[in-house]
């Protein structure tokens, strides 16, 4: 065996605790299951990540641990060279419509992923078939290391809210622990789901309902 599937395999692994702890009373991420997450993630350290979403102190590990935050006109050129090379990289998985990438305000990106390529229906595994994609998209991100990766799962509303949100928090988390596994450091991400609160299209046909059920990364740069 591989040292890459030995790496996917123990992320797995440890997602599937980390879901047990989630599952355990049924209401999603608890405070015990997130301190479970921040130990996985590295303990102080992840709360690095935790902290720099709130502009404290903890903003000074973070912007350490990936050597430095991007400045002034850099910024933009950085994160437009990272999109141009998401495009070019995930050239086919784009036409077939498997993944966009979008240019967002402030200098983020977005890089989408459909759910009905991403996982099986009510999976939160995601497909082998899907590994070459998240390997190149794990290059790419490795490769921009000044940004942080926000991940967050999406269902349609077929099903009851707790399943969906549930389901939605595992993708996230799968999509999380396979980037990691893949060499990214953990202290740039955050994973969370959000079940059927944030639809991109209507749920009452198929069609959307198939918008709706996605894993989406916004890439967000590191700046001072």
């Amino acid at each position: 065996m591989t040292l890459r599937p030995l790496k996917r395999l123990a992320a797995c692994a440890l997602a599937a605790v980390l879901v047990a702890g989630c599952a355990a009373d049924g209401s999603g991420l608890t405070e015990t299951g997130s301190g479970a997450a921040i130990g996985s993630a590295g303990g102080a350290a992840a709360g690095a990540i935790i902290g720099s979403l709130s502009a404290n102190a903890g903003r000074g590990a973070l912007i350490g641990a990936v050597g430095g935050a991007l400045v002034g006109t850099a910024v933009g050129a950085y994160m437009e060279s990272q999109r141009k090379d998401f495009e070019k990289a995930l050239a086919d998985e784009i036409a077939s419509g498997m993944i966009s990438v979008e240019k967002l305000p402030n200098n983020e990106l977005l890089v989408r992923m459909t759910g009905a390529t991403t996982f099986e229906i009510d999976s939160d595994r995601i497909q082998p078939g899907f590994y070459s994609t998240m390997d190149k998209i794990s290059a790419i991100v490795r490769k921009y290391g000044k940004t942080e990766l926000m991940i967050s799962g999406h269902t349609d509303s077929t099903g009851s809210a707790e399943h969906n949100q549930l389901l939605s928090q595992r993708r996230a988390g799968a999509v999380q622990y396979y980037m990691e596994a893949d060499g990214v450091l953990p202290q740039r991400i955050i994973a969370a789901g959000y079940g059927k609160n944030q639809p991109i299209a209507s749920n009452e046909t198929e069609a959307g309902r198939r918008l709706n059920r996605r894993v989406d990364i916004t890439i967000v740069p590191i700046t001072a």
